[in-house]
């Protein structure tokens, strides 16, 4: 198979994804680089690789029922033949997705991961090659990871975002304490 070249993001993706199991910093790669390129042709792909990991942390952390309903959005998101030109087999990626859905909505299932099935060899060895460079050791199983990377979100700086809240917060207050100009007319 002829290999294409990549964003180095997605590579960056893939080696996280399958080497640290950090989910959470995956969403941060993937979702950064959407932003980025919103002219990209794989756009769609794009926020599907961002909702996948989304899913995975919160089925992770037994948070199924909102895994369930995001990874709805992704399977209903996934074009195969983009998935096919960035060198992931599409019907396999929607099989996958589907079938992960039927396995989380069975209380008695245990969380496992989901494999992408990537079907370009080079982007597999470009890949198993940044996660080597990382230091992580390709497919560990994603309850392996550590409870710092399962439980990534209790441990990030949130100070900006709850800062900003107050503010807005503070916003809004004194616009409903200022009378309306228009009922003094």
């Amino acid at each position: 198979m002829k290999t294409t070249r990549y964003p180095d993001e997605y590579i960056q993706y893939l080696a996280e994804y399958n080497g640290s199991r950090d989910y959470f910093e995956c969403h941060e790669i993937m979702e950064e680089y959407w932003k980025e390129h919103p002219e990209s042709a794989y756009v769609s792909c794009w926020l599907v690789l961002i909702r996948i990991p989304v899913c995975l942390y919160h089925a992770r952390r037994g948070n199924r029922k909102g895994a369930v309903k995001l990874m709805g959005k992704a399977v209903e998101e996934a074009d195969p033949r983009l998935f096919d030109e960035l060198g992931i087999d599409g019907e396999k990626l929607v099989v996958k997705l589907r079938e992960k859905i039927e396995e989380w909505t069975n209380a008695e299932s245990i969380y496992s991961d989901i494999e992408l099935p990537i079907r370009d060899d080079g982007l597999l060895e470009s890949a198993k090659q940044r996660c080597s460079e990382l230091g992580y050791r390709w497919g560990i199983p994603g309850l392996e990871a550590g409870n710092d990377v399962i439980h990534r979100h209790l441990t990030r700086d949130r100070s900006e975002v709850v800062l900003a809240r107050a503010e807005s917060a503070k916003r809004k207050a004194l616009n409903r304490e200022l009378p309306d100009k228009r009922s003094h007319r």
